[in-house]
Parts: C-alpha cells; sequence; structure tokens
C-alpha cells in the first residue's frame, strides 16, 4: 500500500468550539433564561467558560468516561456542558425532564451517571430521581448563588461558583476519535430505554455532514435557532453545526408557544429554525391569530415526526417560509436524510411540489437499503415497500449496555434495522410508508404502547389491554386504550385515568379509554391491533 503524505488528526468535539473561538470570536449564542430575559456573549466567551468548567470537573474526579448527566434546556450553560464535558473525555448524558419518573430513573442507573447538571427549574424533577440513583453524588445547579434553590439533592452546588475564578483555557487531552463522547436514550418504545453512545468521531462527521447536506444555507449570515431540546438527540447536531459554521446560535429555553417563539425568532434575526410539526403547528397558529405578514425566518427543518403537507403548504405560501423535512433517529445521530430540492423541486407544481417535501434523500456518508419479510431486496424503483435499513459514519452499532437489544437491530451484514417501513424511488427520494412494531408518535416523542399496556394491566380490576394510535391534527398521533374488565369486576375510563396519573407521564395519558367485553385476537392467541384500529375509525369501540 502506498500512503498518501498527509497529516493525521483525530476528530474532537472541542475542537469544534476552539475554531469558532479563533474563527469567529465575536458571533453571538443567545439564549433565553427561565426569568425570560436573554444572556448573550460570543464563541470566544463560550470557550473560555467551558474551560473553566474543565477545570472544575478536573477538580471534581471526572475522570474519561465518567457518564456525566445533564437535565436541562437550550440554554448557553447547556451549550458549555457539551463542550467542557466531552472535551475532558467524558460522556455528556443528555436526560429527557419529561419522561416519567421510572424510566428517568431506569436510565441514570443503566448509565452509571456520576454526577448531574440541572436547571434551577428542573430541581423538583431530578430530586424525584437521583433519590433512586445509586451513582449519583454531586449536583450542580445550572443558576447563579442568588437563584439556587433549596434543594434535597445531594451535594447541590452552585454552577457559576463552581467556574468562578478558574483558568479561562485548558489543556484538554489528546483523545481517541473513538471514544465515547455523549450519550442520549431512546425512549423505550419497546421494553426499557436504551443508550445510544455517540463518539468524538461521530459527532463530527455528523455535523459536517449536515452541513455538506446544503439542505439549508448555514454560515456567518445564518442564525440558527434549534427548538427540538438539547436533551434530545443533541438538538439535532445544531450545538455543533452553527459553531463551526461560523453562524449565530439562539437557543430559546423552556419557552416554545407559538408567540414566544415569534418573539425571539423576530427580536433576533433567526433564518434558520429546528424542530417537530407540533412546534410548527403551534408558530402558524399565533402567525394565523396574530395577523402577521412578516417573519426573519427563511427555512424551517421539521422531523421527529411525519409532517402534514398541508403545514408545508401554509408556511410556504403564506410566510415564505422554505420547509424540509428531515429523517433520522436517535441511533443515526440523528439527522441523515433530508428533503427534496433543486431542479426536481422547481419543476414540480401546485401539491406534487408538498408531496416531494414529504420525501428526503441520504446524506454523503449515509447508505440505505430496503428488506422484505424474507430478507430480499426490494429494488430502488419497483413502487414496493420494505423496511428501511442504513449504515454509515454516524450511524449506531449497538446499545449501551444491552447486548440483547444490539443484537435484535443489526443485521448480520452490519447493517441497522429502523424499524421504518418504506419506498424508494428510481431518483433516490425515500419515503417512509408505515412502522413494523405499534409505536405511537405524539408531537414528536414516541410512546411505548407496549409499557402503556403494562401500565393500564397493572390495575387490580384489568384483565385485558390494548393501546393503538389515532391522527390528530396537532400532536400527529395520540393514544387510545381499549380495555377489558376482570369478570364480576366494576370499572370506568375515569378510573383507569386516575390510577395512570402517577405512573406514567402526563402526556402519555390516553385520550380515549374504551371499556369492551373482549378484544379481538389473533390466530396465534396475539391482540389483533389492525381490528382494533379499524373498529375505531368506523366508531365501534363501544
Amino acid at each position: 500500500m502506498l500512503e498518501g503524505k498527509m497529516m493525521h488528526r483525530e476528530l474532537s468535539i472541542i475542537e469544534i468550539l476552539r475554531h469558532a473561538a479563533d474563527a469567529f470570536p465575536e458571533t453571538e449564542v443567545v439564549s433565553r433564561q427561565f426569568d425570560g430575559s436573554l444572556h448573550r456573549y460570543g464563541y470566544h466567551d463560550a470557550y473560555r467558560r467551558a474551560s473553566q468548567l474543565a477545570h472544575a470537573l478536573s477538580d471534581l474526579g471526572v475522570r474519561q468516561g465518567d457518564r456525566i448527566a445533564t437535565m436541562a434546556w437550550n440554554n448557553h450553560r447547556h451549550f458549555e456542558l457539551y463542550y467542557g464535558i466531552s472535551g475532558t473525555g467524558a460522556v455528556c448524558h443528555t436526560l429527557n425532564p419529561r419522561l416519567f419518573r421510572k424510566q428517568l430513573c431506569y436510565i441514570a442507573n443503566n448509565a452509571d451517571d456520576s454526577a448531574i447538571f440541572v436547571d434551577a427549574d428542573l430541581v423538583p424533577v431530578a430530586e424525584s430521581v437521583v433519590a433512586e440513583c445509586k451513582g449519583i453524588d454531586r449536583t450542580i445547579i445550572l443558576c447563579c448563588r442568588t437563584d439556587m434553590p433549596r434543594t434535597s439533592l445531594p451535594g447541590a452546588i452552585c454552577y457559576e461558583e463552581l467556574i468562578e475564578g478558574r483558568p479561562p483555557d485548558f489543556d484538554w487531552p489528546d483523545l481517541d476519535e473513538n471514544s465515547a463522547a455523549a450519550m442520549c436514550y431512546t425512549s423505550g418504545t419497546t421494553g426499557d430505554p436504551k443508550g445510544v453512545l455517540y463518539s468524538h468521531r461521530t459527532t463530527v462527521l455528523h455535523a459536517l455532514g449536515l452541513i455538506s447536506s446544503c439542505i439549508v444555507p448555514y454560515g456567518t449570515g445564518c442564525t440558527v435557532m434549534p427548538i427540538v431540546p438539547m436533551f434530545h438527540v443533541q438538538a439535532w447536531g445544531q450545538p455543533y453545526v452553527a459553531p463551526i459554521a461560523g453562524s449565530k446560535l439562539v437557543l430559546p429555553g423552556s419557552r416554545l408557544d407559538g408567540k414566544s417563539l415569534h418573539d425571539i425568532i423576530e427580536a433576533e434575526g433567526v433564518t434558520v429554525a429546528l424542530g417537530v410539526p407540533t412546534i410548527w403547528l403551534g408558530l402558524l397558529e399565533f402567525l394565523r391569530a396574530s395577523e402577521t405578514q412578516r417573519t426573519s425566518l427563511k427555512h424551517l427543518v421539521t422531523g421527529g415526526a411525519a409532517a402534514p403537507a398541508s403545514l408545508i403548504k401554509a408556511l410556504e405560501e403564506e410566510y415564505g417560509i422554505n420547509v424540509v423535512q428531515g429523517w433520522g433517529m436517535t441511533e443515526t445521530s440523528p439527522v441523515c436524510a433530508g428533503g427534496a430540492s433543486g431542479r426536481e423541486l422547481d419543476r414540480a407544481e401546485g401539491d406534487s411540489r408538498y408531496q416531494l417535501k414529504l420525501g428526503q434523500r441520504r446524506f454523503f456518508g449515509v447508505e440505505f437499503r430496503l428488506r422484505d419479510d424474507s430478507g430480499d431486496e426490494v429494488p430502488a424503483g419497483s413502487g414496493r415497500s420494505g423496511e428501511l435499513q442504513c449504515r454509515g459514519h454516524w450511524i449506531a452499532n449497538g446499545y449501551y449496555n444491552n447486548d440483547h437489544a444490539s443484537s435484535e437491530v443489526m443485521t448480520a451484514d452490519g447493517w441497522f434495522r429502523t424499524g421504518d417501513v418504506a419506498t424508494i424511488d428510481r431518483g433516490g427520494l425515500m419515503r417512509v410508508t408505515d412502522r413494523e412494531k405499534n409505536l405511537i408518535k405524539s408531537g414528536g416523542e414516541w410512546i411505548s404502547s407496549i409499557d402503556l399496556e403494562n401500565q393500564v394491566m397493572s390495575h387490580p380490576d384489568v384483565a385485558e389491554a390494548a393501546a393503538i394510535s389515532t391522527p390528530h391534527p396537532k400532536w400527529q398521533e395520540r393514544p387510545v386504550v381499549v380495555v377489558v374488565a376482570r369478570a364480576g369486576r366494576e370499572l370506568t375510563a375515569d378510573d383507569i385515568r386516575i390510577y395512570l396519573e402517577d405512573r406514567i407521564a402526563s402526556w402519555w395519558m390516553p385520550d380515549e379509554i374504551h371499556l369492551v367485553k373482549e378484544l379481538p385476537h389473533t390466530a396465534t392467541g396475539k391482540v389483533s391491533k389492525l381490528t382494533l384500529r379499524e373498529l375505531h375509525r368506523r366508531g365501534e369501540l363501544d
């Protein structure tokens, strides 16, 4: 082999922020704080504070490979954690505060988190979780001294006091680019949540892949606002993309209603925003109700759930916003495909244009294939659907601390089984048509029908239960539960709701609960959810 005469440098997350600090020192990171005020500084100052954090972590005894949990909204301190934790060689493990307590406890224990950083308004959530976590013995509240809340969290200290006075630069370790950098758990759609462990290499390549895809024009003239939470798959990579591209970064905090989003979009001149369809439905509703005609927003990326064509059409025709639909999942870092663009889209007319926008093309660095139930190839352009499988530079090859689940999602020849059913046309446009498993996706978040059924069936008066989904104009899907009472027991829908209140997350609560005499079953004894959906569609469940 004749080797090239080129330098080799390990890819590292901290190099992203160090680059931004040198090349774009005054480009702003703006974040909305809990009290509604705005915090702003440049990438140079963000790097200095991430360095101070790294010194603090070292003094706390954090070692390479340690899992450090975060429970925080999209704000500047969380941004610093992304770099300060990973840059030292530890693993930044984001926890989703919207999950219910049992899931959060499982996740923190499975990851073996040793410390947690928590936004002040999320302290009550963290208290209920940390009390049942065997490994977390250090807690840092993301606030200044005057805002420190009273808390039972172990060894709680103030973030600003923790980093205050420390050196503004750090001798970052030379890390293997394949070493773990960040972790995010799936929402437990089938069984317990599963941990996806990202490396420095995959994280950097994912960010570069997003920029090179040209689905939106990143750059120094762009202002990016990730509305998708930083606790959910690294805010779709935007905290890494914006510094690389030199884009201004706007972090909206926890206020995500239409008016609050519109206010910060206009105040900060946001040109690119990213979020789930529910967010955009709320923004569209506000724009229409307020009769607002002007917005600085030029490009909108939607994902996490299928966006209705009517939503895309309204945003484009009424407000001139280019809407791009992305595809991905926690296991794909997450974005690896984006909506149709270019000449093909320019030639499309009428509603066919918006139908094209419902599909996605893979990015460079990712490959797709379809397989039928027998494992045979489904050729692109055949018009047939098959299970979507993928492989690439930022695709997971298994789950953390879960060999059984890892073996189920990986094929013998090294492809990841997504669980989505899709078609791919001759032009390479992929469209997801269904899901293999009976998952419910509401507002961009997965709800496990199995877990929901298990909670319902733990009620002493329930004999059998099944959870299905129903379409919803705002949330895409909502859960419906069908219940059979035990013989001789009296049971109402309200009894079930009251029972579930402290057992599931509020957004898991079924919109409808139907009491029936029996559930339909297949020949193998399984509940026929296909039949249940049809009965529900015809209004024949009661």
